[in-house]
């Protein structure tokens, strides 16, 4: 088997490799996509229930509703700073998969380049080889018309 043909194996592999990197990378970005959505829901939320309560607020209202709202308040508080906490770690895997699928995109190139210097060499050696054979071919032809007409 060829250089050129053994290398095509490893290409294969290899890009087979990155095809599931770009998979893994795609996938991320969309679960942080889906992570940032839920987050500016949370926060969006949070903006109109602090707009409903201050109008309810101006209308005044007692020492227990206001308590329930600050707790309520509070609780989207930790829900949002919990989400932010959860986007910034995936923003962070997003970041890894793209280095893991270029990485691995390099690696296929840097193949795919040794292969095709593999398969111009092989091709060099073969044209040699069918120029060594026509020279050969020609040296006894001539040969043979010199001995046949003297």
């Amino acid at each position: 088997m060829k250089k050129s043909q053994r290398l095509k194996v490893i290409i294969d592999l290899h890009a087979r490799q990155e095809r599931d990197a770009l998979e893994a990378l795609g996938i991320s970005q969309q679960k942080l996509q889906e992570l940032q959505a839920q987050l500016e829901n949370l926060q969006s939320y949070r903006l109109d229930y602090l707009g409903k309560f201050a109008v309810r607020q101006q209308a005044g209202i007692n020492i227990t509703q206001l308590m329930e709202f600050r707790a309520f308040a509070d609780k989207l508080d930790q829900a949002i700073e919990s989400q932010q906490q959860t986007v910034s770690n995936h923003e962070r895997e997003v970041q890894r998969a793209r280095k893991r699928w270029e990485d691995a995109h390099q690696r296929t190139k840097s193949l795919q380049k040794v292969s095709d210097l593999a398969l111009v060499e092989e091709m060099k050696v073969e044209q040699k080889r069918e120029q060594a054979e026509q020279d050969d071919r020609a040296a006894r032809s001539g040969r043979k018309d010199g001995t046949g007409s003297a």
